[in-house]
């Protein structure tokens, strides 16, 4: 049910269309270097735009007869035929000083206001898209008033175009790759978060770039061996990517080109489009998000009775699990899970069955038959809860030395969680059965000949065009792997964060291993399925009472993974853009390496200067929700430990039973029912009855919506810094006063010194 439906179809349609034998030599580029007088006659009227090293760009070209049936072949995929050019501007710059300095000062941008915003509650920052478009305001204003002169960093150094012509899209495809690496913040800045405010543990500054680095860097060499399988293949379309492509792609093409008139809105240029969906949502989403508020979750049902626990627990949309799953607010319906006009229709079905089947069917019968003492507590919650209903309060059971103080534990309660959160637990389980089955199945025979024979399937015309650049090679990955393996192992080694060698090599080996069928469900699905839950629950179980070193089995374990996956994202994003892997490989370390550097300074900075850093009461709400996250679940996965909780005998004891099934990543009740609505409107109807406004406009609309909504909730921000805070009316209030919204929908309140559950624990 992975594969997108029709996918066998088009591909043999599309061979046929456009006559090609079955003999792919005959399309294969012949290999060449590339030399400067061959560069000279690309460039036209902007000479040696090409810096830093022109070796690093390309190493053949197309004859004239070749360049021509590459022109007419296309992607057998519609997904990327909408989105992706099948043809290569090699004559553009790319690797110029322009890309350079705005990349990397959007880079730094970047990782400073989000690592900075990343401590706030509620938290925001610059996404992907915004920066997608400061680049290219700042790519066009660069163009504009930058004269058009040479310059020489160092003497003996080559000299650089400050001005290298038009602003084009490879230029804009290399910012977005420096730009993109940054702006996601370390999970290692939670981790030393948590060291240092919660457990009060300094093991300064080197220490945090060594965590800091050769976590993020770690990826790396897992992306290198990773390019035959996620990268090459034209099967691994990476949805992610389209909707950046689309617009990119847009921004850069003449605002005739392309228009249909045949469909709605066909004879507007597709900028034109992009932008009146953006401003569109920018000024719609003050409705739900700021004036009227109850359109956000507009759960009608417990406005009529806001006291009315079964009516809350079953519609509402906080706590509930929204059995009418409606909201007007784009965030709720993209927020959690991304755009829903992104991945295919099949992977959005499988969601939605699995939403069907374990939400709404059997978290609803295990809660009201009373498993797992649901009756005093919600129904879809993710607060850990004690035996009176409360939340737990993990710092009752540490002791002063920041282990598990047994006897406080004892008195005090085991842990007990919502219905849903359960079931999240147990489909986490079951995904790791899954992916290992699905894998076998599906994918050992091809994984087997692609790293034992060097097979690989057919290349598409995007692999093609790319034979002309030399690729990076697998030395440069090893390289890389070696020096930041060298540096997690003297972290390791040298600083008391009591994780065991042998533990350390064990969530390496997770990474690694998982990193494929995590990679091909991600490439096709649009799904990235955690680690988080897999290596909590490992480490958890073989080295209980360390939660330390729980926390940084967790980042190697599966932030390596995670970053590795998004490295290959970024490949698959230059093998679309017609970027030279070279270049691509250099500006993804590079960024990351300033990065790393920019959120450590940051990080330290605001904790040294802001008073009352994490704390829940911050006036300026610093609270530290990241940090606060690790280190609650640090206490439950490291000290308490899987062993209290899922053991024989335990209370989710049958949570076990989830590893011989298979599953689907977890999810939020009203968050996916929404989002697959959606997803079912435009990848299955408008894509099946209007393919052509669907390849057309689709992932520009997609990329329009979420544009807006960022603008829109900065805006919002920046008022409430302000001290403007939305209006005190009914549309604001009448979501607020319910069971729902306040997390007290149970059917039993416990009277005051009453407990529930076991007597012993």
């Amino acid at each position: 049910m992975l594969d997108v439906a029709g996918r066998t179809n088009t591909r043999a349609r599309r061979i046929n269309d456009t006559g090609h034998t079955n003999n792919p030599d005959g399309l294969f580029l012949k290999e060449a270097l590339i030399s400067h007088t061959r560069t000279m006659k690309h460039r036209g009227d902007w000479p040696d735009h090409h810096l830093l090293a022109d070796d690093m760009s390309a190493s053949g070209e197309l004859s004239s007869d070749k360049e021509d049936d590459c022109e007419a072949e296309d992607s057998p995929y519609p997904e990327v035929r909408a989105v992706a050019r099948n043809f290569d501007e090699e004559h553009l710059p790319y690797n110029t000083i322009r890309a350079w300095v705005i990349g990397l000062s959007l880079c730094i941008i970047g990782a400073a206001l989000n690592t900075l915003f990343s401590l706030r509650s509620p938290r925001i920052g610059l996404g992907s898209l915004i920066v997608l478009f400061l680049g290219w305001v700042l790519g066009r204003t660069w163009e504009t008033c930058m004269p058009d002169k040479r310059i020489q960093l160092w003497p003996s150094g080559p000299k650089l175009d400050l001005n290298p012509g038009p602003f084009n899209v490879k230029e804009h495809s290399v910012i977005m790759i420096m730009a993109s690496v940054a702006l996601s913040v370390a999970n290692a800045t939670d981790v030393i978060l948590a060291q240092l405010v919660f457990y009060k543990q300094d093991f300064g500054v080197l220490y945090q770039l060594l965590l800091i680095v050769s976590t993020q860097c770690l990826g790396y060499g897992i992306a290198g061996m990773l390019r035959k399988l996620l990268v090459y293949p034209a099967s691994m379309i990476w949805p992610s990517n389209l909707a950046v492509v689309s617009l990119l792609t847009t921004m850069h093409e003449s605002n005739q080109s392309a228009l249909d008139p045949a469909v709605f809105s066909g004879n507007m240029p597709k900028l034109r489009w992009f932008f009146i969906v953006a401003m569109s949502m920018f000024v719609y989403y003050f409705i739900p998000g700021f004036l009227m508020q109850c359109l956000s979750i507009p759960a009608f049902l417990t406005w009529a009775a806001p006291s009315n626990a079964v009516v809350n627990q079953l519609f509402g949309g906080t706590t509930g699990i929204s059995l009418i799953p409606i909201t007007l607010d784009w965030a709720q319906i993209a927020g959690y899970v991304g755009s829903p006009l992104i991945p295919p229709w099949p992977a959005i079905a499988n969601t939605l069955l699995g939403v069907v089947i374990f939400y709404l069917g059997l978290s609803t019968v295990l809660h009201y038959t009373g498993v797992w003492y649901a009756a005093y507590l919600p129904i879809s919650d993710s607060q850990p809860y004690d035996n009176t209903g409360a939340r737990y309060n993990v710092t009752r059971i540490l002791s002063p030395m920041f282990t598990l103080d047994q006897q406080a534990y004892e008195s005090y309660s085991p842990v007990f969680i919502s219905t849903t959160f359960a079931i999240n637990y147990g489909l986490s389980f079951a995904t790791v059965v899954s992916l290992v089955c699905y894998t076998w199945l599906n994918h050992r025979h091809r994984i087997w000949s692609l790293y034992t024979k060097g097979a690989h399937e057919k290349p598409d015309i995007h692999m093609k065009l790319m034979f002309k650049y030399r690729e990076v090679p697998h030395w440069w990955y090893l390289s890389i792997f070696a020096i930041m393996f060298s540096l997690a192992l003297t972290t390791v080694l040298i600083y008391p964060i009591s994780l065991p060698l042998w533990a350390f090599f064990l969530a390496i080996a997770i990474s690694t291993i998982f990193a494929i069928p995590i990679g091909i469900i991600q490439a096709v699905t649009n799904t990235q399925i955690g680690l988080n839950v897999l290596t909590e629950f490992v480490f958890g179980y073989i080295q209980p009472g360390k939660p330390m070193a729980l926390m940084i089995f967790k980042n190697f374990g599966y932030v390596t993974m995670s970053q590795a996956l998004d490295f290959v994202a970024d490949l698959k994003f230059g093998h679309y853009m017609k970027l030279p892997p070279r270049v691509t490989f250099v500006c993804q370390l590079s960024a990351t390496l300033v990065s790393c550097l920019v959120q450590v300074l940051v990080l330290n900075m605001t904790i040294h200067n802001v008073d009352g850093i994490c704390d829940p009461q911050q006036p300026s709400h610093f609270t530290c929700p990241g940090g606060r996250v690790f280190f609650s679940s640090s206490v439950l996965w490291g000290l308490i430990g899987p062993a209290r909780l899922f053991s024989l005998g335990q209370i989710y004891s049958g949570l076990l039973l989830f590893f011989v099934l298979g599953s689907i990543p977890p999810a939020t009740p009203l968050n996916y029912l929404s989002w697959g609505i959606v997803g079912f409107v435009f990848q299955y109807l408008i894509k099946t009855y209007h393919f052509r406004w669907w390849s057309r406009l689709n992932y520009l609309t997609s990329s329009g919506l979420d544009l807006g909504l960022a603008m829109s909730t900065t805006v919002i921000f920046a008022l409430s810094l302000a001290g403007v805070h939305a209006p005190q009316w009914w549309g604001n209030t009448v979501s607020q006063t319910t069971m729902d919204a306040r997390h007290t929908a149970v059917q039993v309140v416990l009277p005051l010194g009453e407990r529930f559950g076991p007597d012993k624990w």
